[in-house]
C-alpha cells in the first residue's frame, strides 16, 4: 500500500481523515502538509466543531497535540514526523514540538472548561468507592510534562474520599520516559534528567498513598519504568495477552522509578537481578507466577476495564478492607524505618548520572538508534565487560539526599558505579 492510497485532503470530512490516519498508525503514518511542512501525521482524534477557518490550518494546541481544521470540523493530531529530515534525524514527536517553529500565535489551550473539547490523555472518574485515574500516552512514552500532569492528577485523586484508587493505562500501559522528546531536546542530557525525576515523582505518589488501596490496571504492554510504576501499587492486574519487559539494560540505563524497592519486594532480590539482567519479555501468566502480577483479567480491552472496576469495587467493599489498609500502612512504616524511600531514589539517580552524563553504557547512542530506527552501534552492556552497578545487591546504600532533584548536583556527578 502506497502513500497515494492513504492520501487525504484537509477539506475532507473529519471522520474520513481520522480513519486514514489510524489505518497508518503507528507506521508509516500518512504524508501530508501541515504548517507549510511536509510531514507524516499520527495519533488522530476528532476535535470540536464550530471553529471556522481554512481547512489544514492549526486552530489550537494542547498537551503536545495540535488542532487542525477540516472540511466539517477539526481533528487533533498528536504526533508528527518531518518527511524531509535526514534519516538519522527523522523522529516521531508530539505535534506541538515537531511544529514548534511554526505555531507562533496559536492558542496554547482550548476547551479548558469543556472536557469533551480538549485533547485529553489523563482523566479521573468515580464509581462508588472506587476512583479511577486513566492515562493513555502515545506508545506509552511519558515526557516530563506528561509525568507532571499525571503526578498532579494522582495526588488529587488520592485526596478524595474513595477507598480504592485504580491507576489505569491505555493500549500501551507505559514504557517509561519519552526517548523521542529527549532526543529532540536542545540538551538531551538535561531533558533526560528532568524526565527521570518527573516519572520518579509519579511513582512516589503511588507508593506513598496510604489512605487508599492502589490498584494498577495493566491493560497493555509495559516496559522499563512503566513496569516499575505499576509495581508501586498494592495490587497489579494484568490483561491476558499483555507483555511486560521489566528491565532497562538494553537502552544502556541503570533505571530509576524506585525499581530497587518495588521489584525485589515482589519477587525477591535474586529474581529481580535475573529479570533485569536477562532482559526477557514476560507474559501475563508468567508475571502472575513470578509475583509481578496479582491477577490476570480478560483479554478483551472492554471486558478488562469492566473487570478492573468490578475487582476494585469488591476490594473496597470487602469485610477485609480495613485490615488490608492497616496492614499496608504498617508495612510502609516498617519499610521506611528499615530504609527511607528517598535513599532508593538517591542511589538510583547516582547510577543514572553515570549513564546519562558520563555515557557509561552508551545511552545516547542506544536512544538515537531507537528513535530513528537505526541499527545500534557497538554491543550491549555485559557484566563480563568489567562494569558494575547493574545488580540489586551492589547498590550504594545512601541516606536520603534532598538535593537530588531536577539538576544533578555537582558532588554526585563524580560518584562511580560501584558506590559512593
Amino acid at each position: 500500500m502506497r502513500q497515494v492510497d492513504r492520501a487525504f485532503a484537509w477539506s475532507d470530512p473529519t471522520v474520513d481523515i481520522v480513519r486514514r490516519v489510524r489505518a497508518a498508525d503507528g507506521s508509516p503514518g500518512v504524508r501530508t502538509t501541515l504548517c507549510g511542512l511536509d510531514v507524516f501525521v499520527y495519533d488522530a482524534l476528532p476535535g470540536p466543531n464550530g471553529l471556522a477557518g481554512v481547512p489544514g490550518t492549526v486552530a489550537a494546541r494542547q498537551h503536545g497535540a495540535v488542532l487542525v481544521r477540516t472540511g466539517d470540523g477539526t481533528i487533533w493530531v498528536g504526533q508528527v514526523r518531518l518527511a524531509e529530515a535526514a534519516r538519522d534525524r527523522s523522529i516521531k514527536l508530539p505535534a506541538s514540538i515537531g511544529l514548534s517553529d511554526h505555531l507562533g500565535g496559536v492558542p496554547g489551550l482550548i476547551g479548558a472548561h469543556n472536557r469533551e473539547a480538549g485533547f485529553r490523555e489523563i482523566s479521573y472518574e468515580r464509581f462508588g468507592c472506587v476512583g479511577v485515574v486513566s492515562f493513555d500516552f502515545y506508545n506509552g512514552a511519558m515526557s516530563s510534562s506528561d509525568c507532571r500532569r499525571l503526578a498532579s492528577t494522582i495526588r488529587r485523586a488520592a485526596a478524595q474520599n474513595t477507598r480504592v484508587l485504580v491507576i489505569r493505562g491505555g493500549d500501551t500501559f507505559s514504557n517509561g520516559i519519552h526517548l523521542g522528546v529527549i532526543e529532540a531536546a536542545e540538551d538531551p542530557r538535561r531533558e533526560t534528567w528532568h524526565n527521570i525525576n518527573a516519572i520518579d515523582d509519579v511513582c512516589r505518589e503511588i507508593i506513598t498513598c496510604t489512605d487508599q488501596i492502589i490498584v494498577a490496571a495493566v491493560g497493555g504492554n509495559a516496559g522499563a519504568g512503566g513496569v516499575m510504576l505499576a509495581l508501586g501499587a498494592d495490587r497489579v492486574l494484568v490483561r491476558d495477552g499483555a507483555v511486560l519487559n521489566p528491565h532497562y539494560r538494553t537502552m544502556g540505563l541503570y533505571g530509576s522509578e524506585y525499581w530497587t524497592y518495588v521489584l525485589p519486594r515482589r519477587v525477591g532480590s535474586a529474581m529481580a537481578e535475573q529479570l533485569t539482567e536477562q532482559c526477557l519479555p514476560i507474559g501475563a501468566h508468567e508475571a502472575a507466577r513470578l509475583g509481578l502480577a496479582d491477577d490476570i483479567l480478560p483479554a478483551s480491552p472492554g471486558n478488562f476495564d469492566d473487570a478492573v472496576v468490578a475487582y476494585a469495587t469488591a476490594l473496597g467493599t470487602s469485610q477485609d478492607y480495613n485490615r488490608l489498609l492497616v496492614a499496608k500502612q504498617v508495612r510502609r512504616e516498617q519499610d521506611e524505618r528499615r530504609r527511607p524511600l528517598d535513599s532508593y531514589r538517591a542511589a538510583e539517580l547516582c547510577e543514572m548520572i553515570q549513564d546519562v552524563y558520563h555515557g557509561r553504557n552508551d545511552f545516547a547512542a542506544a536512544r538515537h538508534a531507537f528513535v530513528t530506527k537505526q541499527p545500534r552501534p557497538g554491543r550491549l552492556f555485559s557484566p563480563a565487560a568489567g562494569q558494575t552497578g547493574y545488580r540489586v545487591g551492589h547498590l550504594p546504600n545512601l541516606a536520603a539526599r534532598s538535593e537530588v532533584g531536577p539538576e544533578p548536583p555537582g558532588e554526585l556527578r563524580t560518584v562511580r558505579s560501584g558506590g559512593p
